[in-house]
C-alpha cells in the first residue's frame, strides 16, 4: 500500500478523531488532545476488554482498536513533541505504523496491542511519557 505523506497524515488524523468519537459515545470519555488524556487511553483499552470481551480480541476488532489509539496518541505526541508519521511495508505480513521523531521511531499502535492483547500491566502513558523524555530533555 502506497501512500503520500498528505494521504497518511489525513488517514491518521481521521483516526484519532475516529478514537475520540468511538470513546465517548462507547465510554462517556473525553480524549482532549491533552498529555493527560493519554491516561484515559490506557483505561479506555481494558474497558474495551470489560464491555465486549472475546470480540474485543478478534483480529479486525484488535487491529482498529490499536490503530484509532495509536493514531490518538501519536497525533498528541506530534501537536507536543514533533514528528512525523511512516508507514513500512517491506513486510507484507507485518507493516509497520511509525512516528518517526529524530533519530527516534514509536509503534504508539504496538504499545496498545501489547496492552489489550499480551498484557493489560503495560502502560501506553508510560511508553508515551519516556518517548516524550526522550525528545525534551
Amino acid at each position: 500500500m502506497s501512500m503520500t505523506r498528505e494521504e497518511l497524515d489525513e488517514l491518521m488524523l481521521d483516526s484519532a478523531r475516529n478514537a475520540v468519537i468511538t470513546t465517548r459515545e462507547e465510554f462517556g470519555l473525553e480524549l482532549d488532545g491533552s498529555i493527560d488524556s493519554i491516561a484515559v487511553v490506557d483505561e479506555v483499552i481494558l474497558k474495551w476488554i470489560n464491555k465486549y470481551r472475546d470480540q474485543a480480541l478478534e483480529d479486525k476488532a484488535v487491529f482498529t482498536l490499536c490503530n484509532i489509539y495509536g493514531a490518538y496518541v501519536g497525533e498528541v505526541f506530534k501537536k507536543t513533541v514533533g514528528g512525523e508519521w511512516s508507514y513500512d511495508d517491506s513486510n507484507p505480513d507485518t507493516p509497520l505504523l511509525l512516528l518517526e521523531y529524530g533519530t527516534h521511531s514509536y509503534a504508539f499502535a504496538g504499545i496498545c496491542y501489547q496492552r489489550l492483547v499480551n498484557d493489560s500491566q503495560i502502560s501506553v502513558d508510560s511508553y508515551f511519557s519516556q518517548a516524550v523524555s526522550n525528545n525534551t530533555q
